[in-house]
């Protein structure tokens, strides 16, 4: 049985850490990451104001995204997923192959949008994600004025095409919320998910 879930967050909201936590408490977890499909920085636009556009799908492979997303639905087991049970997992979930796909721009794009049992998106007032943009190293580092003038107006973009497009099921979490809190949310709810799949 296959559990696919996306982990979707503004820049900064904790995406990462939360699936890979989640990854440590479930059964024959993986992960796959958008950030492992960037271009390489000469192939990443520049706009007329000297800003490489990352923030957008045209800076990264999303076909090899796809294919590699595709190839572990295919065959979970020969993906490398560690099938250590996790001490507290119930019999009742540990038959199932879970994969978490964390990224930035992922609802958005069409060839994805059927594979999903769960979609989660974090999200971050301006000021705080600011902040936490801030205390992060880049490569390429941030240009002066980057986050407000391409990060920030994409985020928002973005965001408010998922929230107009009624057929998208996304559950909106608080990205200020602690780790503990986050985790515990979303992982009951994935078991309770699991479970409803088993009825």
């Amino acid at each position: 049985e296959l559990f696919t879930m996306l982990s979707n967050s503004v820049t900064n909201g904790g995406k990462t850490t939360l699936a890979e936590k989640l990854k440590n408490m479930l059964p024959n977890c993986d992960i796959i990451s958008q950030d492992d499909f960037f271009k390489p920085e000469s192939e990443v636009e520049t706009d007329e104001r000297g800003f490489k556009l990352y923030d957008v799908l045209d800076a990264l492979y999303m076909d090899e995204m796809v294919t590699s997303i595709r190839n572990w639905i295919k065959s979970p087991a020969s993906s490398g997923v560690v099938t250590e049970e996790p001490q507290n997992t119930s019999d009742n979930v540990k038959n199932v192959y879970i994969l978490i796909v964390e990224g930035f721009l992922l609802y958005n794009y069409e060839p994805l949008n059927e594979l999903w049992n769960r979609r989660y998106f974090l999200t971050l007032p301006y000021e705080e994600c600011k902040r936490r943009r801030s205390t992060r190293v880049y490569q390429p580092a941030d240009t002066p004025g980057y986050f407000d003038g391409h990060v920030w107006p994409m985020y928002l973009k973005y965001k408010n095409e998922l929230e107009e497009n009624a057929s998208m099921q996304v559950d909106y979490l608080d990205g200020t919320k602690s780790q503990e809190e986050l985790l515990s949310y979303v992982y009951s709810d994935i078991i309770q998910e699991l479970n409803k799949l088993r009825e």
